[in-house]
């Protein structure tokens, strides 16, 4: 058996069905976790399906969350998705249920979960999910509130469509997607829209980022300043991208201050390796997009100096 027929499975077999994935969730995590419960509701009713975990309120036209007691996971069946290690699932409770199964496209550093369905090459975790439904033979179907989920997961994940990680496949899965009748426009602007404290915040990272000469670029975001503009430590995930639009820098980080001190640090690439710099503090992720935490400014400084040392390395050896 194969093990998306494992899955259908569990899922076949499972009175209760509660669906996790990573701490601060971006549109990928809630679009594959949103778009399997309306599937699995849909294809079982009588099942108790839940989504559980924060939902950041930028992403809250995507659908909501379930808030759910201990006893549910009583002979539950959990399904994480989208998230490579087990210190980042958003809610603990995971573990008390009485199957685990993952489902991610990250590298597979953490391998938890059986079965454990995790490929690297794949543009998300809500293709997967597509591809989950296609291997059910109709047991599983898609519908429109679960198209517009994973839709939105991998517009987000592929940067829409301009990432390495975007393929024949992905685009495929996509039009299947668009078949059910959703309203791509719709989805893109609400992923592309900005409130008036981001755009601020994009300038100040346009004007103010620190690039060497390699190519080599980083940004701190100070909690001052998001006090200033109004915007959450959560929201500066719609920014990552942003350094990379200059054609100069190569790879980058952004570090943000959280309430409690220490710095969210994302990283991304355009060619370089940077999720091993992720690994080294506390994060990990794929080749070119990677996320860490930084403890303190003496260690934004040290991580700093690191992919400085990477780019030029890189450099070096085109």
């Amino acid at each position: 058996m194969s093990v998306t027929s494992d899955i259908l499975t569990a899922i076949e077999e499972a009175p209760t069905i509660i669906l996790h994935r990573h701490q601060r969730p971006d549109l990928d995590a809630l679009g594959s976790q949103l778009g399997l419960k309306s599937i699995i509701q849909a294809a079982f009713p009588q099942k108790s399906v839940w989504a559980v975990g924060e939902m950041p309120a930028d992403f809250a036209w995507l659908g909501t969350m379930d808030t759910i007691a201990d006893v549910q996971y009583q002979d539950a069946l959990v399904i994480v998705l989208d998230t490579a290690n087990t210190e980042r699932i958003d809610d603990e409770r995971y573990a008390t249920g009485n199957q685990l199964i993952k489902i991610d496209h990250h590298p597979n550093d953490d391998a938890y979960g059986l079965p454990m369905w995790v490929l690297p090459k794949a543009s998300s975790t809500s293709e997967l999910i597509v591809d989950l439904v296609n291997d059910s033979h109709g047991v599983l179907k898609l519908n429109q509130t679960a198209a517009i989920a994973l839709y939105a997961g991998i517009v987000g994940d592929t940067g829409r469509f301009l990432y390495p990680a975007t393929s024949a496949h992905t685009f495929a899965v996509a039009s299947e997607l668009l078949e059910t009748g959703i309203d791509a426009a719709t989805v893109s602007r609400h992923d592309s829209e900005l409130s008036r404290g981001i755009g601020q915040l994009m300038g100040d990272i346009l004007n103010q980022l620190t690039i060497d000469p390699d190519g080599a670029a980083s940004y701190v975001v100070s909690q001052k300043r998001l006090h200033e503009l109004n915007v959450s430590t959560e929201a500066v995930h719609e920014l990552v991208s942003t350094p990379g639009r200059l054609a100069d820098v190569i790879a980058w980080q952004i570090f943000v201050e959280t309430p409690a001190g220490d710095y969210r640090v994302h990283l991304r690439s355009k060619g370089p390796v940077i999720n091993e710099l992720a690994k080294q503090h506390r994060g990990g992720g794929h080749e070119l997009a990677s996320g860490a935490t930084a403890a303190n400014l003496d260690e934004v400084k040290e991580m700093i100096h690191q992919l400085v040392t990477i780019v030029h390395e890189w450099r070096q050896a085109q």
